[in-house]
């Protein structure tokens, strides 16, 4: 992924459980509808997509349950924290993520928020499965292995 190694992108929130409860199928990068006051407060590095995730209705993709905490200088025209925010996918992707959406057990996971070169907030959106217990536990397993492996070579050279 040469994009994350670009000191230009500036990261505000990431998901990193999500790559751990889900098996991520595909990704893309979306814009996000934002006013003024939750740009201030995402340049100021606070946000959180935790729990969040998107959906496909009446033809949109919207972003629910994403958390941009108002901006402190905001007074009156602050922003809701938790409102649905559009996401700007072409028609054709939202009809495939809608198809992606309606097989079983596929759901749309926001696993980063950031600002890209030009300065503008985009959201990459993942279509995964939920992973069962099982598959848990085989990641971490094969992430522990791994972390062992390195260890083991750099000792012994």
């Amino acid at each position: 992924m040469a994009k994350e190694k670009n000191p230009n992108i500036k990261t505000v929130a990431e998901n990193r459980k999500a790559r751990f409860s889900y098996e991520v199928a595909d990704t893309l990068e979306a814009g996000l509808v934002l006013t003024g006051t939750e740009v201030k407060s995402l340049r100021e590095g606070h946000a959180n997509i935790q729990e969040s995730y998107a959906s496909v209705e009446g033809g949109e993709l919207w972003l629910i349950n994403a958390h941009i905490p108002e901006y402190f200088a905001g007074n009156r025209f602050n922003h809701e924290p938790r409102r649905r925010r559009k996401l700007l996918v072409s028609k054709k992707e939202i009809a495939r993520l809608s198809q992606a959406a309606d097989r079983e057990g596929m759901t749309m996971v926001p696993l980063k928020m950031y600002f890209n070169e030009r300065g503008i907030a985009k959201l990459q959106l993942a279509v995964a499965r939920g992973k069962k217990l099982h598959d848990k536990r085989e990641t971490a397993k094969q992430r522990d292995w791994n972390r062992e492996k390195a260890r083991l070579l750099k000792e012994k050279g």
